[in-house]
């Protein structure tokens, strides 16, 4: 029987993975036995991760690639078969929140890159590795959503309604492609402490009012969501598709 989550012989594409959520994940996938391609915008940070996990023993690619430029996502793919020879695992993490502000106030080049980056971004990405997992005779694709696609974030609605549509883009995916053994999930994290997000946990205010309604009593790490990662990109959720995990410490639990 094949260990849940060994990793071995196997390739994965994380994006955005020069810190926070996306380090985390190429991490945890070298540590399980992966082959790791990761991407970012600048070469400096994907070259420190990179270090990092080789100096764990694990064995990484480092690829600069924004993911708002489909030429560039292609090259990607194309670089991690050319140098594995495979590719297994998509993990679409890379995102961007460039307006903070209400919906009706925002200029239409904050719709148009935050459209361009959080979702097409993706989709260019699946265009070109789903034929490659069709001839390895299947696959995982882990798109890294929010709690706001699920419930608008104050001030963030451009976000929230790009994350709502990884979230529908999952599961079209997943029905589209179950047929040929690709499983398609989503992660919806809550307030992770990442550097995307310190505008919010660097705020006392806001900090503590969050805090102060998860049961968890903390907000996230990257690490705790390398762990979901791990399962849905390993032969432990072979019938796990379509879905969305929500990983926020309980925030989201009704509470009397």
């Amino acid at each position: 029987m094949t260990p849940f989550f060994d990793l071995s012989g196997k390739v994965a594409v994380v994006t955005g993975a020069s810190r926070g959520i996306g380090e985390a994940i190429a991490a945890a996938y070298a540590k399980a036995g992966a082959k790791v391609v990761i991407s970012s915008r600048k070469q400096e940070g994907l070259d420190e991760v990179a270090q990092a996990i080789r100096t764990d023993g694990g064995e990484i690619t480092p690829i600069v690639a924004h993911n708002g430029d489909k030429a560039a996502l292609q090259a990607l793919v194309k670089a991690a078969v050319d140098t594995y020879g495979r590719l297994d695992i998509l993990v679409n993490n890379a995102a961007t929140n460039p307006h903070f502000g209400t919906l009706l106030d925002a200029e239409d080049s904050m719709w148009q890159k935050t459209i361009e980056v959080n979702i097409m971004g993706n989709i260019w990405l699946c265009q070109a590795a789903v034929p490659v997992m069709r001839a390895n005779g299947g696959g995982k694709i882990i798109n890294v959503a929010s709690v706001n696609g699920i419930r608008p974030g104050n001030m963030q609605g451009i976000y929230s309604m790009t994350k709502a549509g990884v979230i529908s883009l999952t599961q079209t995916l997943a029905m589209e492609l179950a047929g040929d053994n690709i499983q398609v999930n989503a992660i919806a994290p809550g307030l992770i402490k990442t550097k995307f997000a310190r505008a919010i946990w660097e705020n006392e205010m806001l900090y503590k009012s969050i805090t102060g309604r998860t049961p968890a009593g903390r907000i996230g790490e990257p690490d705790d969501i390398a762990g979901i990662a791990l399962y849905l990109g390993s032969p432990a959720s072979a019938y796990t598709t379509g879905q969305t995990f929500v990983i926020d410490g309980g925030l989201s639990v009704p509470m009397l």
